[in-house]
């Protein structure tokens, strides 16, 4: 998926170009001339909140950090198209179509810089994250993830038996699983409080496809 600010984009994009051209990852001094600022320490904390998004990662050798994309240049023009498999869940009721017995193919520029084997494919199974424009039967794309924060949009498995998109809260020893309403009461019956043991986090939701009416 793509970065979620204007400045995260300008940094993950010069990341990408530097190390196609030069083969070797730009510090963080370089990017940032580049881009007309002073503080290195600002380009450290984007770098850190593009590596929360999964968008890159660091790692350590030899006492230097590298940066690994999982990008190429070419990647941000387009490309060609990806194979998304459905996410792994428990089969609910009769929900299941035939044709989610297939992958989905969609054009590679759909991902951002995110690769095919780190998203899946889920359908949507109820309206009550429509407040947030996400309804039954949409198709979400869902990076592979378990470790979430708060107000993060989520797919669960519950009780292994039952799986929902919804916003991801902690609650002590339990989890809150809200729908794209604010629910600070559990009046309607529709907010989710369970034991942490009892809720998978199977991933983030990261875009939506929505079929054609």
């Amino acid at each position: 998926m793509h970065a979620q600010t204007r400045r995260q984009r300008e940094v993950l994009e010069l990341i990408v170009r530097h190390i196609d051209s030069n083969g070797y990852r730009p510090s963080y001094a370089v990017i940032a001339r580049k881009l007309g600022l002073r503080s290195r320490a600002g380009i450290a904390r984007i770098v850190r909140d593009l590596e929360t998004q999964g968008l890159l990662t660091r790692r350590r050798e030899n006492g230097h950090f590298y940066i690994d994309t999982g990008a190429r240049s070419g990647d941000l023009d387009g490309g060609s198209n990806v194979t998304i498999e459905w996410l792994d869940i428990p089969k609910e009721h009769d929900f299941r179509e035939p044709w989610q017995d297939r992958p989905l193919i969609l054009p590679e520029f759909m991902l951002g810089f995110q690769t095919p084997e780190r998203i899946r494919a889920f359908r949507v199974p109820d309206d009550e994250m429509s407040a947030d424009g996400i309804c039954v039967d949409d198709v979400a794309l869902v990076e592979l993830r378990q470790f979430v924060r708060d107000g993060d949009r989520v797919v669960a498995v519950l009780d292994q038996s039952r799986t929902v998109l919804r916003k991801y809260y902690r609650a002590g020893a339990q989890i809150e699983l809200r729908s794209g309403e604010v629910r600070k009461t559990d009046r309607d019956g529709k907010l989710i409080r369970l034991e942490a043991d009892s809720v998978e986090i199977k991933g983030l939701f990261r875009g939506l496809l929505r079929p054609v009416a």
